[in-house]
């Protein structure tokens, strides 16, 4: 009897990660077409999921805090008290900062002790469903008029939810709130294609995997995003990486890099994919000039954000208090959403907790990564490929992710636990 009531109570909870999991992908969608006057409640509307999954685990004795998780609760709530006593001094914007890292970051680890390798594999089932959808969407937004209902934004915003106009086309954001959100969207959906194409197993139809995998090479262009195209690129060389240590797996590279060539010859033919492929070229080649190419883009973003945190004169030494460089914390603060400390993650961080909270807080997230590459690799050796797979894109996101942005954090939060539930093969 009391076997069946865990049996149950682990469903249930296994079901609200699946919650919260739907929320994620469909919560842009309530907050531009279905629930406008909700938009900003709906922003945060993961929060209570989040809580009461851990709430459950913790007092059913599924799970219990330990090691990175009571680090860095402590050192948020210590930031929480610098923030009110010598920061900003507003508890709810203290409060707003105080959700990420004390509510969300713990579910990385919930969700890895209560799923399991088959429920990882069910997931990426439904996502190889979702980007076909999703992809219709995109394309239907990309040759839309920002004025048209698909492509309106948060709060119902007439003006349009499209960003940074190439060639006349628009980044979308699909179902999501932002651009960033697709991306993601995008990123998570390769290393689940790429796992289904290189597992010894046939855990989907190859009808669905041949469809999907169009529907990504597709939404390239559509897209409009290189973040698209550097995570397939990144996905693939994790791909490589572990052929030498299962030589099956480059056979398997090599029927995909012929697939998606074929399948790309067959795209060219459409004129839908000609006219995105020209606005992708746009895009790709006037960003790059911008910003100083691949190499320009690596320094700034991923170097240069922690170097201009650290050498910014104008950053307090105990920051300016935690919530102050989210978007939602600039608003409460000033009326605007805006960046008030940095764009970047890391210089976000040092600005909002100073320079040594900020950088244990960095190094914590990099030890967590740094962790989850070695459990990753050393399950390829037990021919379990999935939590490589998964690596490839929670790395850099887990790593320096915009965690400020709930649909940012919500993809790490998400693929951290993913990570490690993949590792729990029966």
């Amino acid at each position: 009897m009391i076997r069946v009531q865990n049996d149950n109570i682990l469903k249930n909870l296994k079901l609200w990660v699946w919650i919260y999991f739907i929320l994620l992908i469909f919560e842009g969608a309530l907050r531009k077409w279905f629930l406008p006057q909700l938009a900003d409640p709906i922003l945060i509307i993961r929060d209570p999921v989040a809580l009461w999954i851990i709430y459950k685990s913790v007092t059913h004795g599924y799970w219990k805090p330990e090691g990175a998780v009571n680090l860095i609760l402590f050192i948020t709530i210590l930031s929480v008290i610098l923030a009110l006593i010598i920061g900003h001094g507003n508890l709810f914007v203290a409060l707003y900062g105080f959700r990420i890292t004390a509510i969300h970051f713990p579910l990385i680890f919930v969700i890895g002790k209560i799923w399991e390798w088959e429920d990882t594999v069910k997931l990426g089932r439904v996502i190889l469903w979702l980007i076909i959808g999703m992809t219709i969407l995109v394309g239907i937004q990309f040759f839309s008029p920002q004025s048209a209902w698909v492509n309106r934004g948060v709060g119902g915003d007439i003006s349009g939810s499209g960003f940074g106009a190439t060639a006349e086309f628009y980044r979308v954001p699909g179902t999501f709130s932002f651009t960033n959100g697709l991306a993601f969207f995008y990123g998570l959906s390769t290393a689940f294609i790429l796992f289904f194409w290189m597992s010894a197993k046939k855990h989907v139809p190859y009808y669905l995997l041949i469809i999907s995998t169009i529907s990504l090479i597709a939404a390239i262009p559509l897209s409009v995003s290189r973040t698209v195209l550097f995570q397939i690129a990144v996905s693939l060389a994790f791909c490589l990486a572990i052929s030498k240590s299962n030589p099956g797996v480059l056979k398997k590279i090599l029927t995909i890099g012929v697939l998606s060539s074929v399948l790309l010859l067959i795209l060219k033919n459409f004129e839908f994919f000609k006219t995105a492929s020209l606005a992708f070229e746009e895009r790709f080649t006037n960003a790059n000039e911008t910003e100083g190419g691949v190499e320009g883009v690596f320094v700034d973003r991923f170097l240069g954000g922690m170097y201009k945190a650290i050498m910014d004169e104008s950053f307090e030494f105990w920051g300016s208090g935690l919530g102050i460089g989210t978007n939602a914390g600039a608003k409460i603060m000033t009326g605007k959403r805006d960046f008030l400390i940095a764009e970047e993650e890391w210089g976000r961080i040092i600005g909002e907790m100073g320079l040594i909270l900020g950088l244990i807080m960095i190094m914590i997230r990099g030890g967590v990564v740094f962790k989850l590459i070695l459990e990753s690799w050393s399950m390829v050796r037990k021919d379990n490929i999935l939590p490589w797979m998964l690596m490839s894109f929670g790395m850099f996101i887990i790593l320096q992710g915009a965690w400020a942005q709930p649909t940012t954090l919500g993809f790490s939060v998400l693929t951290g636990g993913l990570i490690i539930s993949s590792a729990r093969r029966a």
